[in-house]
């Protein structure tokens, strides 16, 4: 007897090694993996008459069910003349105590001479007599995804491999819930509840899924999405390269995805990661061109420009009705009875740190913000564009913007079209703003007056080690600070390009972090230079160096080209020259003459690194 906090099992007798035509499985023998990693034979759930085929973990105590063979049709707890054979079709069947055929593979193109074998990897396989897969568990799923093992679709066959819940803790027949990926372009991963979308991960950005917000680090996800656009084909993985211990996805009968794994030390499984359980997780919540934030109450709200469809139902905070637009778009506007009057062009309202919405196109060949903005403008269906660095150009087109949520951290940017008179620029509005950009001087002229006064009298202070200025701030400041016309790249996109800082893409170690080979997605040749979190160059060195470089570009220095600053992270992407050269000495002999301190490093191919401090 197993006791474990999911489904519990009887099991009992001998083992064997394979399944062939003389040798069966019956209640009373297990098939047992190689390596003794996993267990197949007949099991029953706790409090349950039932008897199912499964797969479970060996010498796990609590152990896990992996897949069942028959959970459609269970057979009777009293009936042990079961067996699981091999057909005279060579075909695996489990038949009953009357010789009726429970459940069968259906394979096609099989041999006379099959034998069936479960693998260390927790594959359950019927093979050809030269051990050639004629079919597998794997391509089969039930409610658990192991290492290895992949889910997905294929377009063109028409083929879904989804995870399908139980029904309950003890009761192995399917569910109400199905996760699988969708076949757009990017791939979104979608738990529906039968029909009806249940929970949705927003877009795969060749890293990790946009719209989970607690899914980590991008580079230390364990997540793999393929996507074959010509074959039609999209399939996610997992694969913990690091990590000792045996760990599984699953889908829980209350429809939420988990990650499992044992430790060896307290004997039990934990929770590795598992979605957040809060109402704006859930599809739709806030309705069409509603916003939902955990952290607000209420936590709906409509978009600018739109207001609710129905206030009742609003107020009884229920919101899945949504927001309607409150002033129609200028580009749909009859243009003949504006004939006679200024038509002002309509506007993108900024929203950041948003999971965008669904349904989504992806515009290809559109490889910046500006272009993908320039498209907007031109078409008057498109309601919404986001430019995402490691995607390119998503735009929104005649569906309402669904299923959105603004973050705390992390997130991407959402420009929503509004009407021009949403954006502050209605002629009714026009003396107000005049008399307010005037006191707005006013203002503005006494803050700079105080700024300067206490730029003053703090010039000179050392920096502390706790103010280190954080996500936009960062940005922010460097702008203030004239660092020239540097670009400001997204994490996600050095990770992207430096093949997650791997160990053959590092070109050298510097005084204050790494310096990593990338190539962008322009396919620019990069060199990165990742500041250490344990460093001692604080936010005045950073900046110096950025401004400092930035303002000496000259043909024979190497050339500064952006930098990342998000969470803790500090990156300068410089530009990539494979051989250091008397530049190298060029630019530290402009340095000395011009600072009073130089600290130089060289770096491997890099054709100069230097530090400079004031």
């Amino acid at each position: 007897m197993f006791v474990q906090t999911e489904p519990a099992l009887e099991i009992a007798g001998g083992v064997v090694y394979n399944i062939t035509t003389s040798e069966q499985l019956f209640p009373n023998k297990t098939l047992v993996s190689s390596g003794k990693i996993f267990e197949l034979g007949f099991f029953t759930p706790n409090g349950s008459e039932n008897q199912y085929v499964g797969i479970w973990y060996k010498n796990f105590t609590p152990s896990k069910i992996v897949w069942v063979a028959n959970r459609n049709l269970p057979l009777v707890y009293t009936d042990r003349s079961a067996k699981l054979t091999i057909g005279s079709d060579g075909n695996l069947k489990l038949v009953d105590g009357q010789q009726n055929i429970v459940w069968s593979t259906n394979a096609s193109g099989r041999s006379n001479d099959t034998s069936a074998a479960l693998l260390d990897s927790g594959n359950f396989v019927l093979q050809d007599a030269n051990y050639s897969e004629i079919w597998g568990s794997f391509n089969d799923p039930t409610d658990t995804l192991l290492p290895s093992m992949k889910i997905g679709v294929n377009a063109r066959t028409g083929e879904k491999k989804n995870l399908i819940s139980w029904r309950s803790n003890s009761d192995p027949s399917p569910g109400s819930f199905l996760s699988g990926m969708t076949m757009e372009t990017p791939p979104q991963f979608f738990t529906w509840n039968g029909s009806t979308p249940h929970r949705r991960s927003g877009q795969w950005n060749k890293l990790k899924f946009i719209g989970i917000q607690n899914m980590g680090q991008s580079y230390l996800s364990a997540i793999n999405v393929q996507q074959d656009i010509q074959q039609g084909t999209t399939y996610l993985s997992y694969k913990f390269h690091d990590d000792p211990f045996f760990v599984y996805m699953f889908l829980s009968p209350e429809g939420s995805i988990k990650f499992k794994y044992w430790d060896d030390g307290a004997k039990v499984w934990l929770t590795y990661w598992e979605e957040v359980n809060n109402t704006c997780e859930f599809y739709g919540t806030c309705g069409p061109f509603g916003v939902c934030n955990s952290m607000s109450l209420p936590i709906c709200r409509c978009l600018n420009g739109f207001v609710p469809k129905s206030i009742e139902e609003w107020n009884s905070e229920n919101w899945t009705g949504g927001c309607v637009r409150e002033t129609e778009l200028n580009c749909l506007k009859n243009t003949s009875t504006l004939a006679s009057t200024i038509v002002k062009k309509d506007a993108f309202w900024q929203m950041s740190q948003m999971k965008l919405p669904d349904s989504g196109d992806y515009v290809p060949h559109f490889g910046s913000q500006e272009r993908c903005l320039s498209w907007c403008l031109r078409n008057c269906s498109c309601l919404a564009y986001s430019y995402v660095s490691t995607i390119g150009c998503m735009v929104w087109t005649k569906e309402d913007l669904l299923d959105l949520e603004e973050f705390s951290t992390f997130g991407e940017d959402l420009f929503v079209r509004v009407a021009h008179v949403k954006t502050g620029g209605s002629l009714q509005k026009e003396g107000i703003i005049s008399l307010s950009i005037g006191a707005g001087i006013m203002l503005f002229a006494v803050f700079v007056f105080g700024l300067c006064k206490w730029r003053a009298k703090n010039r000179g202070k050392p920096e502390k080690p706790d103010e280190l200025l954080q996500g936009n701030a960062w940005k922010e400041r460097l702008k203030q600070d004239d660092a020239l016309e540097l670009t400001f790249f997204s994490f996600d996109s050095i990770l992207l390009a430096t093949n997650k800082f791997s160990t053959t893409s590092k070109l050298g170690q510097g005084g204050f972090g790494s310096v990593y080979k990338g190539k962008m997605n322009d396919g620019k040749e990069v060199a990165v230079k990742r500041l250490s979190s344990s460093s001692a160059q604080g936010v005045q060195e950073f900046k110096n160096e950025i401004v400092l470089i930035s303002k000496l570009q000259h043909r024979n220095l190497v050339k500064l080209i952006g930098c990342c600053t998000e969470g803790d992270e500090k990156l300068l992407v410089y530009e990539y020259l494979p051989n250091k050269s008397l530049d190298a000495f060029i630019f530290v002999a402009i340095c000395l003459l011009s600072m009073p301190c130089v600290r130089y490093f060289p770096r491997g191919p890099m054709s100069i690194a230097l530090e400079c401090c004031y």
